[in-house]
């Protein structure tokens, strides 16, 4: 499967935010937009556009793909499934992406970052309803319990971020236990909820919808 492979860095920077791409890294000194917050490239400290219109929308499409790790033809079927349900689009949107197994890993603290979880999904370290699932994109439901599988349980890359995420709270649509590695989606998450950054989802709808 595609998956972007650059320097993950030069993304927060190209947005001119942390999107929190390397795990504990980006809470360091040593995160690069603490270091060169300013666009990535030759001229990136002399590229300072205006954005409007078409290039607001465009931005703010690809901090919210970058943030969740998706490539723009997953991105853009999220939108499509959203579009046609009824309700609040963007809403729909960002509830699709936190609902991925991939993303509720990782705000179990399974995952010190999303790249991470995702890997072990992928790998095969993780069951929903004791069943094992390794499509990172599975969207979990209300009443599902995620649990590290039995033989996975003293993988040291889990433990560790385990132990490295233990000062972040876990979201209140999600109950967590730390100790036995298992985790159960209490309900739909709520829009306040839903993203870690300063996103405007509305800009999002308006952009595919052009």
């Amino acid at each position: 499967m595609a998956r972007y492979i650059g320097p993950v860095c030069r993304l927060c920077r190209r947005e001119g935010m942390k999107l929190f791409l390397k795990g504990e890294r980006c809470h360091t000194e040593k995160c690069a937009i603490e270091k060169r917050n300013f666009a990535p490239g030759q001229h990136g400290k002399d590229r300072k556009p205006k954005l409007v219109g078409y290039g607001l929308q465009l931005r703010e499409k690809q901090k919210a793909r970058r943030y969740y790790g998706l490539l723009e033809g997953q991105f853009r079927n999220l939108f499509e499934r959203a579009f046609a349900t009824k309700g609040v689009t963007g809403e729909h949107l960002l509830n699709s992406l936190e609902r991925r197994l991939d993303n509720v890993v990782y705000r179990m603290g399974l995952g010190t970052s999303r790249n991470q979880a995702r890997q072990l999904v992928r790998h095969g370290h993780l069951t929903v309803n004791g069943r094992k699932v390794n499509i990172p994109s599975f969207e979990v439901k209300p009443n599902d319990v995620i649990e590290v599988r039995e033989k996975s349980k003293n993988n040291p890359t889990i433990l560790a971020a385990r132990d490295a995420t233990a000062h972040a709270p876990s979201p209140n649509w999600l109950e967590v236990d730390r100790d036995n590695l298992k985790g159960k989606m209490l309900a739909q998450p709520k829009r306040e909820e839903l993203v870690q950054i300063q996103l405007n989802e509305q800009l999002i709808v308006e952009l595919y919808s052009k």
